[in-house]
C-alpha cells in the first residue's frame, strides 16, 4: 500500500513539474516577444541610457521625497530651461510648486501659491490645472485658525474651493473639494453663530438677528443651524417683551408691535421643526411654540429623511477631539456634514442697519395704523408765497395795507381764501412838501476893523475901473490909431 501511494505521489509530482516547466516556457516566450516589440518601437532601449529630461525629472522627484527641496527645485528648473519642449514640462512646473508646499512655512506657501497660479495661467486646459487650483485652496485650508480667531484664511479657502468646483466641474477632485468646502463653511458659520449668541446674551437683539440670519441664509448645512434659528426667535421674543414694558408708548401701538415681533419669533421656531426635524434642539422649538399658544407644525417625510441623513453623516465629538483641539493649531471640523451641496455663492449678508430700518418701518406702520385714512381728493396746500400748483390751492399771499398812522407801510397776512393782492401803500396819500435846504455857513473875509460884513460886501459890488491896456506888455500886436496908421514902421 505504501509503495502504491509513493508511486502516485511521484507521478503527481512529475506532472506538476512538467506543467511548471511549460508555464515558465510560455512566460519566457512572452517576454522575448515583448522585448522584440519594444526594440522595434524604441531602438535606444537596448542601450543602457536614459533620456536626459526624464532623468532630471526622476532625480528631482527622489529629492522631494527625501526632503531636499532646494536640490529638487534646481533640477526641475534646469530641466525646464534646457528642455522647453519636454513632455514632462507640465509635471515639472507643478512639482516646483509641490516642493514649496511640502517645505511649509508662510514664505514657502506664498511662493507655492504663486507657482500654482502661474501653472493655471500657462496651462488652463490641462488636467493638472484642477490639481493646481485644489492645492491653492489647500494652502489656505492648512493655515486656518480656530473660529474665535482670525478668519481671513478661512474666507480665502472658501473662495478658492468654490473657484475649483466652478472652474473644473468635471475633475475627479471635485468630491474632495466639496468636502473641504463643507469643513471651511462649518468654521465660518461657527464664528458667526458665537458672535450672534453673544449679542443676544447682552440684549443687543438687532445685532444678534443680523449675525444669526446670515448663518441661516448662507450655511444651511451648519451643524448648529437649529440653534441659530432658536437664537433668532429668542431675539424677536426679546424685542416683543421690550415693547411691552416700554413706559412712554401708547397701548394700541404696543399691542401692534408686540404681535408683529411674536409672529416673527414663531416663524423662526417653526422653521426649526420643518427644516431640521432630527436636530437636537427641535423639542426646544416645540416648547416655545406651545408657550406662545401657537400651532406646532409637522415636518414632511422628505425633510425628515434629509435631516436624518445630515445628522448621521456627522462624526461624534470625542474626548480625544477636544484634547487635540487644545493642542493643535487649526480648528476641529469633525461635526461638519458629509452630505448635501454646500452653497457656492454667498447671498447678501444681513447687516444690523438693515434690521434697524425694518424696526423703524414697523414703528411707522404701527403708528399710522390707528389713524383714519386721508380723503381721496384731499390735497395739501402750498406754503406761503410759494409758486402755486395746478392741482393744489395756494395760501393767501402777504398783503400790504395802510397802517394806522404815520407815513410807513405795514405788513399783514390775510388768511381769507378769496383774498386778492391789494395796492401797495395808502389809497390817497399827499406828497409832502420839499424841505428848505439848510443855510450855508458864513464866509470868512479879511475886512477892515470897524466895518460890518454888510458894508464890506456892498463895497465890493461896484464896477471895477477900466484898465489901460496900452501900458501892459503883450506879445499881441496892437492896432495903430490916427496918423500912426500911415507909418509903416
Amino acid at each position: 500500500m505504501n509503495r502504491l501511494t509513493m508511486k502516485i505521489a511521484a507521478v503527481a509530482l512529475a506532472v506538476l513539474m512538467l506543467g511548471g516547466v511549460a508555464a515558465q516556457a510560455k512566460i519566457i516566450k512572452k517576454r522575448v516577444h515583448q522585448k522584440k516589440q519594444d526594440l522595434s518601437a524604441n531602438p535606444l532601449l537596448g542601450v543602457k541610457s536614459k533620456q536626459p529630461d526624464k532623468e532630471l525629472f526622476d532625480k528631482a522627484m527622489i529629492a522631494i521625497k527625501k526632503g531636499h527641496f532646494d536640490v529638487a527645485r534646481l533640477d526641475l528648473q534646469t530641466m525646464l530651461n534646457t528642455y522647453p519642449d519636454s513632455e514632462y514640462r507640465m509635471r515639472a512646473k507643478l512639482a516646483v510648486g509641490d516642493s514649496w508646499f511640502k517645505e511649509g512655512g508662510t514664505a514657502a506657501l506664498t511662493q507655492a501659491e504663486a507657482e500654482y497660479k502661474d501653472f493655471i495661467t500657462f496651462f488652463p486646459q490641462a488636467p493638472e490645472a484642477a490639481e493646481a487650483q485644489m492645492k491653492v485652496a489647500d494652502i489656505y485650508y492648512e493655515q486656518m485658525e480656530k473660529p474665535d480667531r482670525d478668519y481671513s484664511n478661512a474666507q480665502r479657502a472658501e473662495q478658492e474651493y468654490r473657484n475649483m468646483i466652478n472652474s473644473f466641474p468635471d475633475s475627479k477632485l471635485v468630491p474632495r473639494a466639496t468636502q473641504k468646502l463643507r469643513d471651511v463653511q462649518e468654521v465660518l458659520a461657527e464664528r458667526e453663530t458665537e458672535i450672534g449668541l453673544f449679542y443676544g446674551s447682552r440684549d443687543n437683539f438687532t445685532a444678534s438677528i443680523a449675525r444669526l440670519k446670515t448663518v441661516v441664509d448662507t450655511y444651511p448645512l451648519y451643524s448648529r443651524s437649529d440653534q441659530a434659528l432658536l437664537g433668532i426667535g429668542d431675539a424677536y421674543a426679546g424685542q416683543a417683551h421690550s415693547i411691552q414694558i416700554a413706559p412712554n408708548l401708547p397701548g394700541a401701538i404696543k399691542e401692534r408691535l408686540h404681535a408683529v415681533y411674536q409672529d416673527r419669533a414663531a416663524e423662526a421656531y417653526t422653521k426649526v421643526i420643518t427644516r431640521y426635524p432630527m436636530a437636537p434642539h427641535v423639542e426646544d422649538a416645540r416648547d416655545r411654540l406651545v408657550a406662545m399658544n401657537r400651532p406646532v407644525p409637522e415636518p414632511t417625510q422628505e425633510a425628515i429623511a434629509e435631516s436624518d441623513a445630515e445628522e448621521r453623516s456627522r462624526q461624534p465629538v470625542r474626548i480625544t477631539n477636544k484634547t487635540f483641539d487644545l493642542i493643535k493649531h487649526g480648528p476641529t471640523v469633525v461635526q461638519a456634514v458629509h452630505v448635501g451641496d454646500p452653497s457656492l455663492e454667498d447671498p447678501k449678508r444681513t447687516l444690523a442697519p438693515d434690521i434697524t430700518k425694518q424696526n423703524l418701518a414697523l414703528f411707522t406702520d404701527a403708528i399710522n395704523a390707528g389713524r383714519p385714512p386721508a380723503p381721496a381728493g384731499a390735497v395739501t396746500p402750498t406754503g406761503v408765497n410759494e409758486p402755486p400748483r395746478s392741482d393744489q390751492p395756494s395760501q393767501a399771499p402777504l398783503q400790504l395795507e395802510k397802517p394806522g398812522g404815520g407815513t410807513g407801510v405795514g405788513v399783514q397776512i390775510v388768511s381769507a381764501p378769496d383774498a386778492v393782492l391789494k395796492p401797495v401803500g395808502p389809497d390817497k396819500t399827499v406828497a409832502p412838501a420839499a424841505e428848505k435846504p439848510a443855510e450855508a455857513p458864513g464866509q470868512v473875509n479879511d475886512i477892515k476893523s470897524g466895518s460890518t460884513p454888510a458894508q464890506a460886501a456892498g463895497a465890493t459890488k461896484g464896477k471895477k475901473p477900466k484898465a489901460d491896456l496900452n501900458d501892459e506888455s503883450s506879445s499881441k500886436k496892437k492896432k495903430k490909431k490916427g496918423l500912426s496908421k500911415m507909418n509903416p514902421f
